[in-house]
């Protein structure tokens, strides 16, 4: 059981949108909140990462350069530019151009060239999940100097996809842009001190809890208490639920309800089951007991959601930018 792309597979609510950006200096953007994590890759040039004076929270400013690739946890509002100081003006769709596999967005002079793709991955905000909550609001990764081989090569694929538009392209440049979350959170991961005391980067390679997040994952309907996975991991009941609520940051049983949920949700977007159906598998007897835990977690009854859902519409690719 891959329990990050697991994670990530239950709280994707539709495909990420993206756009090919190319600012020539002077060049600035401000790009408005967004539902989801942002996300932009430096394909070639340089810019910076900067907070409007009106943005909160705000980061001091981020030199980007060829290959780097910032993730924005909750995607609030923020600038890209050339410069610190260059004007940032709105972005809207005035200069957006549809294209195969992704549509292009130019702005700016006559100067040194940036090249840029940016977008947003689209996850569920009702409940998300600790992993993607532990991020910071900023994720930097820098893939020069042999960093993060793996991701710097999903930039160079992406970058030969966009410029050289070759066959295929349609089919590759989504699924890479897919992968590239992966990419991202694996990297900041491996990032993450390999004496971290707490956090998802520590349960993930812990011998006592590590089992414990497995058996959810792989069954969630199972019946499952703080005994039964305590002795998975050859540990006491106390020791265990101390040892979980410290790296998760929350009790087991606690962490169980809500990826039974987080279950259920995606199977609600994503099929059409019967209610009874998707209760059994995530663990609940009942419909009744199964509608009365789901609304508690989202505010709505599951065929609620499942209206919701499909009636949101999807952004299109150059809405982010």
């Amino acid at each position: 059981m891959d329990i990050l792309t697991e994670v990530l597979g239950s709280m994707r609510t539709g495909r990420p949108a993206s756009v090919r950006t190319e600012g020539r200096a002077p060049w600035g953007m401000r790009l408005p909140p967004v539902a989801g994590a942002g996300f932009h890759v430096v394909l070639r040039g340089s810019c910076w990462l900067l907070s409007p004076d009106d943005a909160a929270p705000r980061h001091e400013p981020i030199p980007l350069n060829a290959g780097d690739v910032v993730f924005l946890r909750d995607n609030h509002s923020h600038v890209l530019a050339d410069a610190p100081g260059t004007p940032a003006a709105d972005a809207g769709p005035a200069r957006f151009r549809p294209g195969s596999p992704i549509g292009a967005f130019s702005l700016g002079g006559d100067g040194a060239r940036t090249t840029l793709l940016c977008g947003a991955y689209h996850l569920d905000q009702g409940r998300p999940h600790p992993l993607v909550r532990q991020l910071p609001e900023v994720v930097h990764l820098e893939t020069r100097h042999g960093r993060h081989p793996e991701l710097s090569g999903a930039v160079g694929l992406l970058r030969a996809e966009l410029e050289e538009e070759r066959a295929g392209a349609a089919g590759i440049v989504p699924a890479l842009i897919d992968a590239l979350l992966l990419y991202v959170l694996r990297a900041w991961l491996e990032e993450q001190p390999v004496t971290a005391v707490a956090g998802w980067s520590a349960a993930l390679r812990d011998p006592v809890i590590a089992p414990a997040l497995t058996a959810i994952h792989e069954d969630p309907a199972a019946r499952w208490s703080v005994e039964s996975l305590a002795s998975r991991a050859g540990t006491s009941r106390a020791a265990f639920a101390r040892r979980f609520h410290t790296l998760v940051g929350e009790p087991p049983l606690a962490y169980l309800t809500r990826w039974r949920m987080t279950t259920a949700a995606r199977l609600l977007r994503e099929a059409d089951h019967p209610l009874s159906v998707v209760a059994a598998r995530t663990g609940y007897g009942s419909e009744f007991a199964f509608a009365k835990a789901f609304k508690r977690a989202y505010g709505l009854p599951p065929g609620g959601y499942r209206r919701h859902a499909a009636a949101t519409p999807m952004p299109f690719a150059g809405q982010h930018a």
